[in-house]
């Protein structure tokens, strides 16, 4: 097995050779005095790829905060992964801004930043900090900063995030960032006008001020302070729980011949401590059952069966409930809990809320029949959204969900587990607000916030974007789509963090008809799925379209017209160690099937949360 490191010295080793031999690794001239420079080289060129390095060096008197390496590439080039820098881009231009930890370059010295691309071209009109690259011209003229932001405020915070939002800055050319402060420490540099600062320390007082500036590097003034104290929980983040809980769709054994005993083949039994069992039906106020042939009547050959022996024509119960109930004689550490709801039947939770409690008497009847009732070790529910729209409308009210979850938990009582998967809609006005989450939160043993599906085709004319972003980023297409504010928001409402877990999806979101190889292109529709379009199982995309770059912690891929979003076992890996960093309670995801077939993915989720 070959070492990266090594792999990558010979690349680099082998581009020294080209650059000697046919000049093929181009630079901007060397400094000029005086001004702030840029040198731009190609570090390893292969034909239809290359991998590259700018330095800025600051050869002024005084020391510079904050830079931005403005640069063009033509048609059929373009970069994409970067790092040391955040990348934005808006046709063939290219604007690379320092990250929070090297803006500030002291005099005579310089930084670095790191990119891969594809296609032959390279960089033309460079600018930075408003002047060419190579020294000549001066600063280009602009010498006037930006005006000073305004109107900053706390939107909302927790034991570890502040959530901050200021109203923008206006600039004589136009502001390209700004730097958020804590205290005199400059925290984060964003595009936006509105982020969430994280890491912080319970029960404890911050003052942040926010200074914009432009792409001559004018900065403003700073805006005015605000000081807020985050919220008990404990001091620290983290060490997160240890939760890994995976969905089993009922409707896996048919077209994707997918079974309990794939479970155990895949080496994911012993990695699980949960697996939600989806889904029952919600019909006339009750829980029903869903698929009674899948559930309960299927008989399974002893090559299907998870101990590799057949069912019998007159045992009192077959199906998946018998194979569940095998694998966890198997596996004694795993609990199930029964999955009411879904996309496709939440239409009767409605109903259910006008009579909590007889809601909560047929669900346990059910949870607790007899044939099966030692498979269930609790319910979740999965209302697709209470006092909100999903596949239709609810108008419940804002209390019908806790009502619901309390009634919920008093038929079931202490010795079962109630959870619920919940919106991740942390927009302003957005599905988070619609219902009293914080309230119904002390009936739960967990929520499962559903962290992914925030963007996908069917929005069919783009922007691209990763359906399970971590984070913001430039470009995002809505403001509170992401993950770390999902968490900060439930956190900021009341809801403990270790009564959260960040949700992953074993499958990408994708659309065809796109030209541009980083998210924010335009498409044309929803790209071919194997059994939606739009939609595709992670263990058939890592062949079929690999990753080809990283955005907000999420793997996205280019491959032909067609542009996809995922989570890899890299992209998992970092976002478990974030929730364990914040205290969450460990983490869930759609749908066991999705997975290779020796568990890629839950071998990463179970090996990031330790």
């Amino acid at each position: 097995m070959s070492r990266p490191g090594v792999r990558r010295a010979i690349a680099l080793a082998g581009a020294a050779v080209l650059a000697a031999a046919g000049g093929l690794l181009t630079a901007t001239p060397a400094a000029s005095a005086g001004t702030v420079t840029a040198t731009c080289t190609k570090t390893s060129d292969w034909g239809t790829g290359f991998e590259g390095r700018c330095t800025i060096t600051n050869e002024t008197g005084a020391a510079i905060d904050g830079w931005t390496l403005v640069a063009d590439l033509p048609s059929g080039t373009s970069v994409g992964a970067t790092w040391n820098a955040t990348k934005t881009v808006s046709g063939n231009r290219y604007t690379f801004t320092n990250a929070g930890w090297n803006g500030a370059v002291a005099a005579g010295a310089s930084t670095s930043f790191g990119f891969s691309g594809t296609g032959p071209g390279w960089f033309t009109g460079c600018t930075v900090n408003g002047g060419a690259c190579d020294g000549s011209g001066g600063p280009g003229g602009d010498t006037e900063a930006p005006t000073a932001p305004s109107g900053l405020r706390s939107t909302g915070k927790s034991a570890t995030t502040v959530a901050l939002a200021w109203t923008a800055s206006t600039d004589d050319v136009g502001v390209t960032g700004y730097d958020v402060y804590n205290g005199t420490g400059k925290v984060q540099t964003v595009t936006g006008t509105q982020t969430t600062v994280t890491g912080l320390t319970a029960e404890t007082a911050y003052t942040f001020t926010v200074r914009a500036r432009d792409a001559a590097g004018n900065v403003s003034a700073a805006s005015n302070a605000v000081s807020v104290t985050t919220d008990a929980g404990g001091g620290q983040p983290g060490p997160g729980g240890d939760k890994v809980i995976g969905y089993f769709a009922q409707w896996g054994i048919y077209q994707r011949n997918y079974h309990v005993k794939n479970i155990h083949t895949s080496g994911s039994a012993e990695k699980l401590t949960h697996i939600n069992y989806a889904f029952g039906n919600v019909q006339n106020g009750r829980c029903t059952i869903g698929d009674s042939f899948a559930d309960y009547e299927k008989a399974y050959t002893a090559e299907q069966s998870v101990d590799g022996v057949a069912d019998t024509w007159d045992q009192p119960l077959r199906g998946n409930f018998n194979q569940l109930r095998k694998l966890k004689k198997m596996y004694p550490h795993i609990k199930v809990l029964f999955s009411f709801g879904g996309w496709t039947w939440s239409g009767g939770f409605g109903q259910a809320a006008q009579n909590p409690q007889a809601f909560a008497e047929s669900c346990y009847n059910l949870v607790e029949d007899p044939r099966w009732a030692d498979v269930f070790d609790g319910i979740d529910i999965d209302w697709e959204y209470p006092n909100a729209c999903g596949l239709t409308c609810d108008n419940s009210g804002p209390e019908a969900f806790e009502n619901l979850m309390g009634a919920l938990r008093a038929k079931f009582g202490n010795g079962n587990l109630v959870t619920a998967a919940i919106t991740a809609d942390a927009s302003d006005g957005g599905k988070l607000e619609k219902a009293d989450y914080a309230g119904a939160a002390k009936y739960v043993d967990w929520y499962l916030p559903m962290t992914y599906d925030y963007f996908g085709a069917w929005a069919a004319q783009g922007p691209t974007a990763p359906h399970s972003p971590l984070t913001s980023y430039p470009g995002i297409p809505q403001q509170g789509f992401n993950t770390a504010d999902t968490m900060a928001k439930l956190t900021s409402m009341g809801v403990p963090a270790s009564k959260l877990l960040i949700g992953i999806g074993f499958y990408g979101r994708g659309w065809t008809g796109v030209t541009q190889s980083e998210p924010g292109g335009t498409a044309t529709g929803a790209a071919p799925g194997t059994y939606e379009a739009g939609i595709e199982d992670y263990k058939v995309l890592k062949s079929r379209c690999p990753a080809t770059g990283t955005v907000a912690g999420t793997a996205y891929a280019k491959c032909g017209g067609q542009w996809w979003s995922y989570d890899t076992p890299s992209t998992i890996d970092g976002k478990m160690r974030w929730a364990s960093d914040e205290g969450l309670g460990g983490a869930f995801f759609w749908e066991l099937s999705g997975d290779t077939t020796g568990g890629e993915l839950i071998t990463a989720m179970r090996n990031g949360l330790g």
